[in-house]
């Protein structure tokens, strides 16, 4: 009976059996220490010569990296091992011995691009398993929460006949003869489905054609987007904070295995669960950027500059150290000691890339935010500042209109702003969730459309709602690839889906 990895706890001290592959091997003239996962988890694989017998060892010395097997022996426990676990194998059969395995080297030495158009084999490594595994967790917790709150899941169409945005960035093809759009959102979809049932999400796809190739940005992403009928903002925020808190927890709790492979520090996280979410005035949030207001003693303009001290200070004892191991590696030393000292400097340029990025950004951060002028929308840099002062994801409301969407409701009494809401997340991660409560005045809507020069009979189904039962409603779109990039604490938004679809990236 094939067995899995991730049972090993309750399976020390037996026979296991387990089909997988190898994804290190390391020979000596007695023994193959051979690391080895099955897609459950990872473990390690002693080939000894006094178990085998010469013929099975000889032929498990034939194996090569990414060889597929099965393999029975003893489990036992080993916390110097690769999981904690050792598997001293007793008989094995080979299915298949791969040749020119190319991903021989960390993630560091091989590079970004180069593993980028290997993703179709990047997706084995350990660190590439804890965070699909993760954003598996994250989907299920997020249909968890939602299942609970006695949402209704419904679809909303990929193709559409009009953009609720406008079609600047959209892709654009052909439906039978007449123009339609690949779907950049959901939502007045959803706005439709939830004066049907009450409370509802979609979950699935979106596309946005913008040329941009930041660390933020996909073609090709998975939204979350609930709708609720008579919510105002103030329930919408409530709702987006007990939500991000559940779902945080949950992944705490079952994923934290994944999260000590990431090397994650889970404090930051811990503090999403426990603390209150602030709530900022976007009036109050352009003071905070800018330095003119300090949250609990803390400046954002000063904590930049302090961070900038820090890396600068940092940089210098890293390069101080990578000199010292490699004067150390010149003057003669033990293969395993090379070895280890190879590895840290290795660790230690990759600290090192970082920090340079830091030292070359933080000063037109500063000044980008020192300068920022109210009634323009955050950029990255803007609200990597703006997040320094809080320790938690903060809420941004009440927005300025003319950088908000036109079916954003107006704030009572002052129609240049809408009752819109971003979630930023802390740690530079940037904004979240983006939501609102909706416009309910025919009136308004008719008026926003033209305002923003979109084309009235493209949404006169739209403007139904509002002709036929309008109530006050609210909801909030969540990017999955980003809330995965915060959880994980990836400086890449690449990394969080199996295959990435963005600017200058389609194969494989």
């Amino acid at each position: 009976m094939q067995q899995y990895i991730k049972d090993f706890a309750q399976l020390v001290g037996h026979e296991v059996s387990i089909k997988g592959w190898v994804t290190k091997i390391r020979k000596s003239k007695t023994a193959c220490f051979a690391d080895f996962r099955d897609g459950s988890g990872f473990t390690q694989a002693v080939f000894a010569l006094e178990s085998l017998g010469e013929e099975q060892f000889e032929l498990a010395k034939t194996l090569t990296l990414e060889s597929s097997l099965a393999i029975t022996g003893q489990l036992i426990r080993n916390e110097k091992s690769l999981g904690g676990y050792e598997l001293q194998v007793s008989s094995f059969e080979i299915y298949h011995n791969a040749e020119g395995y190319p991903i021989t080297k960390s993630d560091e030495e091989m590079g970004v691009k180069f593993l980028s158009d290997k993703r179709h084999l990047w997706l084995r490594s350990r660190r590439q398993w804890a965070i699909m595994r993760l954003r598996n967790q994250l989907i299920m917790s997020i249909h968890n929460f939602f299942q609970s709150e006695d949402f209704v899941q419904m679809d909303a169409p990929l193709l559409t006949g009009s953009a609720c945005e406008g079609t600047t960035d959209l892709f654009e093809t052909d439906f039978f003869g007449q123009p339609a759009y690949l779907s950049q959102s959901g939502q007045l979809y959803g706005e439709a489905m939830a004066m049907a049932m009450g409370k509802i999400y979609t979950f699935g796809p979106t596309f946005r054609a913008e040329k941009s190739n930041t660390p933020r940005h996909l073609s090709e992403f998975w939204m979350i987007e609930p709708e609720m009928a008579f919510y105002t903002n103030e329930d919408n925020m409530n709702l987006i904070e007990r939500f991000i808190k559940s779902v945080i927890g949950e992944v705490l709790y079952r994923c934290k295995d994944e999260l000590e492979v990431l090397g994650r520090d889970t404090s930051s996280l811990e503090k999403v669960v426990a603390e209150t979410f602030p709530r900022v005035a976007y009036s109050d949030a352009v003071k905070i950027l800018r330095g003119e207001l300090e949250i609990n003693g803390k400046n954002a303009i000063k904590l930049q500059e302090e961070d900038l001290a820090q890396a600068t200070a940092r940089l210098a004892e890293i390069q101080a150290e990578i000199a010292e191991r490699e004067k150390a590696i010149a003057a003669g030393m033990k293969k395993g000691a090379r070895r280890f000292n190879e590895g840290k400097i290795l660790a230690l340029r990759g600290e090192a890339k970082e920090l340079e990025e830091k030292q070359r950004h933080i000063p037109d951060w500063i000044e980008s935010a020192k300068n920022f002028e109210d009634g323009e929308d955050f950029g990255n840099s803007d609200e990597t500042v703006l997040t320094r002062v809080f320790s938690t994801p903060v809420m941004v409301y009440n927005w300025p209109a003319k950088i908000k969407s036109f079916y954003m409701k107006e704030v009572d009494g002052d129609p240049s702003l809408v009752k819109g809401v971003d979630l930023l997340a802390p740690d530079g991660y940037g904004e979240i969730v983006g939501g609102s409560e909706r416009e309910t005045s025919l009136e308004v809507l008719v008026r926003k459309i033209a305002e923003h020069n979109l084309d009235q009979d493209d949404f006169e189904w739209y403007l139904d709602l509002r002709r036929f039962g309008s109530v006050p409603h609210a909801g909030f779109g969540l990017g999955l690839e980003r809330l995965v990039r915060w959880v994980c604490g990836l400086n890449h938004v690449r990394e969080t889906l199996p295959f990435q679809r963005r600017y200058g990236q389609i194969k494989p």
